[in-house]
């Protein structure tokens, strides 16, 4: 089992004692939820604040991102060292296997997360290509959010 705590649930006034908090833990990786207010309704943190955070944490990075054209940034999430990256199906389903190779030929492995309302099916021309599935059990874009039961069906 995989343990990748959620930097959101971080004291963003003292990033470095939780950083080093996580560093110090039996967690696997950390993981970065980055929103962009476009394809959730609400904005996390970018590149601006991953890059210093790479530099201290030991752990991996499970990069998550919740934007729509992830494949944009593909390679400057690699240049952060991540061994995770995450993108959406619904922000990338036209081309999500052209992503899914774009991120393991830049040396990561890929995941693919979907939303609740997303049908597990969809995933069935991709999941063997991809080595993490994330099933969404809230609505990405907010904390705090009751968990959706159904979800682990699926």
């Amino acid at each position: 089992m995989l343990v990748s705590p959620s930097l959101l649930a971080a004291d963003f006034t003292n990033l470095y004692r939780d950083i080093e908090l996580i560093n110090n833990s039996r967690a696997s990786a950390l993981h970065l939820d980055v929103m962009d207010g476009v394809f959730v309704p609400n904005i996390s943190f970018g590149f601006s604040v991953m890059e210093p955070i790479s530099k201290i944490c030991k752990k991996d990075l499970d990069v998550h991102l919740m934007i729509v054209n992830p494949e944009r940034y593909i390679s400057r999430v690699r240049d952060l060292g991540a061994t995770y990256m995450t993108v959406h199906l619904e922000a990338c389903q036209t081309h999500i296997h052209r992503t899914v190779q774009q991120i393991k030929e830049c040396g990561m492995k890929p995941g693919i997360a979907i939303n609740p309302g997303t049908p597990v099916s969809w995933l069935s021309d991709v999941v063997e290509d991809a080595d993490m599935i994330l099933i969404m059990s809230v609505n990405p874009g907010f904390g705090g959010q009751k968990f959706i039961e159904h979800s682990t069906t699926k």
